[in-house]
């Protein structure tokens, strides 16, 4: 069973077509505290960081204790945003599983959206073989107070982010891996195999 939290802004479409492509039971949950209540807890790309962290509100304590005892997540775009502290696109608070705060690119073209590579990978689904570009859309981006958790880089113009974080069971990218073409559905793929063995 693989629950997507909804925040209620944004179509889910090609991500949930992608997770049930893999042959899982796919779920969409509007309320963290039952949500967490699964075997993979996905936190979609879609939204601003203020009124998602405004609905994950009651159920952020519940959401981070699971996610710290185990409990398998993905995390994708501002979902990998929302598992940090905070956020400068708006008020509100992550689920501070992961320190650290996001800030806007500092760059002169923003919203990065298109391809990019990823870097620096130290996670096997990166590299030549798997994934080594993305695509991105977004304008924010993580800056995780232990650069430990990076697990992959990407460069904007002459802003360096990480593409990619992990802690314990849960992985966070930057990018839209629904959406980077078939190394990106692999990818999912391959995550859930990990977390989720048949």
């Amino acid at each position: 069973m693989i629950t997507v939290f909804d925040y209620g802004a944004g179509n889910l479409h090609s991500l949930v077509k992608v997770l049930t492509g893999t042959g899982r039971r796919v779920a969409l949950e509007t309320d963290l505290r039952r949500a967490v209540h699964t075997e993979l807890l996905v936190l979609p790309g879609v939204g601003a960081f203020a009124p998602a962290a405004a609905r994950m509100a009651a159920g952020r304590a519940t959401a981070r204790d699971a996610l710290r005892d185990g409990l398998p997540c993905l995390g994708i775009c501002l979902g990998q945003q929302l598992l940090f502290d905070g956020s400068d696109e708006g008020p509100g608070e992550g689920l501070g599983l992961l320190s650290g705060r996001v800030t806007r690119l500092q760059a002169t073209r923003v919203p990065h959206i298109g391809w990019n590579s990823l870097d620096d990978a130290t996670d096997s689904r990166f590299g030549p073989a798997a994934l080594h570009t993305a695509y991105y859309a977004n304008s924010f981006v993580c800056r995780p107070a232990d650069p430990s958790v990076v697990v992959a880089w990407s460069t904007h113009e002459s802003d360096r982010f990480a593409a990619a974080v992990r802690t314990a069971r849960t992985l966070g990218v930057q990018f839209h891996p629904e959406k980077s073409s078939a190394p990106g559905v692999q990818f999912i793929r391959q995550f859930l195999d990990d977390v989720l063995p048949r």
